[in-house]
């Protein structure tokens, strides 16, 4: 058998065995059972075009008579610009949304079979948030549809939720900018905001000045009952002073009328003990304003 070392190698059945290594190489290369499902993904088996199996993410051993197609149930996005609907006031209103929704991952076989076979829904998902964007304004007039932003958000997104179930997603947020209108209304919204700002500003120069009047009339009335306390403080104060007055001399009146009895009970006290005392001699020496003591003048006594 020749060798390598020998120098009788057969050229021809080197080049077949070569041949025969890229062949087997390349069979390999092609029907390598080995694949791998990575992350966010399913792997959808199908052979001959049917659907045998949907494969979790990890290693897959594909048969060569059957393929892998990976498909993907990450979040994925659609962009709605200007989706246009008609307010119950028959106002033309646009906005614009993003919608991110994912595949719902027990129903990956239908969607691959009926709708996507990546897991990419933007189209279905772009009409059908047009459709549910027109049915949820005219629901509502062009003041509530921005007074009542939120509500109208929540509508819009049960909504698409709905609709998109049709078709295996399930809606996980919307974003949704800010509703623009006609420029005809959005003058007139700017008028009017105009007038009820002048009007609010009115009505707050009304009552300030209303305020002030008020205030004024409180201290002009605080003024009289100050002045009205002060003059009744005063009545008082007089007619207290001439009471007080009135009283002291009335005292005063009764203390001379007792001391005037008083003096006369003194003097004829004093008058008692000079009779009792006098030994019937009339005084030896009479002036001309002196009494004559016990003489009575009077006829009879």
């Amino acid at each position: 058998m020749p060798t390598l070392g020998s120098g009788n190698l057969n050229p021809g059945k080197l080049i077949r065995n070569l041949v025969v290594a890229a062949v087997v190489l390349i069979v390999l290369m092609v029907f390598w059972p080995f694949r791998t499902v990575p992350t966010g993904s399913r792997g959808v088996l199908t052979q001959f075009g049917a659907i045998k199996k949907i494969e979790p993410e990890g290693l897959v051993i594909v048969p060569p008579w059957q393929k892998l197609a990976l498909f993907s149930i990450r979040a994925e996005e659609a962009q709605i610009d200007e989706a246009d609907g008609s307010t119950s006031d028959t106002q033309p209103v646009k906005v614009s949304l993003t919608v991110r929704y994912s595949i719902q991952t027990d129903r990956v076989s239908e969607v691959y079979e009926k709708y996507s076979h990546n897991g990419d829904l933007s189209s279905y998902v772009q009409t059908a948030t047009q459709e549910v964007f027109k049915a949820v304004t005219a629901r509502y007039s062009a003041p509530d549809l921005i007074a009542k932003r939120s509500q109208v958000s929540v509508d819009i997104n049960q909504a698409l939720k709905e609709k998109l179930n049709m078709y295996g997603a399930q809606v996980i947020n919307i974003d949704m900018r800010n509703f623009s209108f006609s420029d005809t209304y959005m003058h007139a919204i700017n008028e009017k905001v105009t007038q009820e700002q002048l009007r609010l500003a009115a009505e707050n120069k009304v009552r300030t000045v209303e305020a002030e009047q008020r205030a004024k009339v409180v201290t002009a009335q605080a003024d009289a009952d100050a002045l009205k306390a002060q003059a009744d403080g005063e009545a008082y104060a007089t007619v207290t002073a001439a009471n007080a007055q009135a009283e002291a001399l009335k005292a005063q009146n009764d203390a001379l009328a007792k001391s005037k009895e008083v003096l006369e009970l003194r003097r004829i006290e004093v008058e008692k003990i000079k009779a009792e005392k006098w030994n019937g001699e009339l005084p030896q020496h009479i002036y001309a304003s002196a009494p004559i003591p016990f003489l009575s003048l009077e006829s009879g006594k």
